[in-house]
């Protein structure tokens, strides 16, 4: 029994080094709350970051397309059959987190027997106010946690995160335009993506400025303004 149970143990520790090294390719995604409302923005091979999920909630991730497909199919569902059991305004993040997706995340990274899903990312739920926006990252293997600042930089290599994370705190105000922010975005981006050091020296970038190899950026907005129920606006780099 211990002898399958360690075989398990060290199973699950090889599927985290596989999916870990997987991930260290892939590029970075961002969530920011704004006075409007919660900015999300990615680059991929387009469609392929930043989707909605449910009336006031989107999902940014990084991984395989294919699985980060799979999470937002999983996200949808759960919320649609949350919003007719109870009713949409009752659709929390936090509920889908915790008793729908983090559950099926972690049962399919800790299945030893399929392959497991290649993605992390955030998940976002706008609010009426700023202060009632929620950010939630979320790993491969279910784990979660709720970003209490309203800025969420989610990247395989947590130590360069962390970092991009204090390097934008101190560049993003509350009274900072849309073009601003995106540019520090795009800069943290390029500077992620290149390995380069997080430092004083880097400056707001263009998309001019940038080799996107092919990539195309994703952008949108949950817009608290927006009337009705449905918050979710693709934008456009230049918007």
């Amino acid at each position: 029994m211990q002898g399958e149970l360690f075989q398990w143990l060290e199973a699950v520790r090889d599927r985290g080094e596989y999916v870990r090294d997987q991930l260290s390719h892939a590029t970075p995604v961002f969530a920011v709350s704004r006075p409007e409302g919660i900015l999300l923005l990615g680059i991929g091979l387009g469609q392929s970051k930043i989707f909605e999920v449910y009336d006031r909630h989107a999902v940014a991730a990084l991984g395989n397309p294919v699985d980060i497909e799979k999470i937002r199919q999983m996200a949808i569902e759960a919320a649609h059959l949350e919003g007719f059991n109870r009713s949409p305004e009752d659709v929390t993040l936090r509920r889908l987190m915790s008793f729908n997706l983090s559950p099926a995340l972690k049962n399919s990274f800790e299945s030893v027997f399929q392959p497991p899903l290649i993605v992390e990312g955030v998940f976002a739920e706008v609010g009426e106010t700023q202060e009632e926006d929620v950010l939630m990252e979320f790993g491969y293997d279910g784990q979660f946690g709720s970003v209490n600042d309203g800025l969420a930089v989610v990247s395989v290599n947590k130590a360069a995160a962390t970092q991009a994370k204090t390097w934008l705190k101190e560049r993003i105000r509350p009274h900072s335009n849309r073009h601003r922010t995106l540019g520090l975005l795009l800069a943290m981006w390029q500077a992620m993506s290149t390995g380069r050091r997080i430092g004083k020296d880097i400056k707001a970038a263009t998309l001019e400025e940038l080799d996107l190899e092919g990539r195309v950026v994703e952008m949108a907005l949950l817009d608290r303004r927006l009337p009705g129920k449905v918050k979710y606006q693709a934008l456009k780099v230049d918007a």
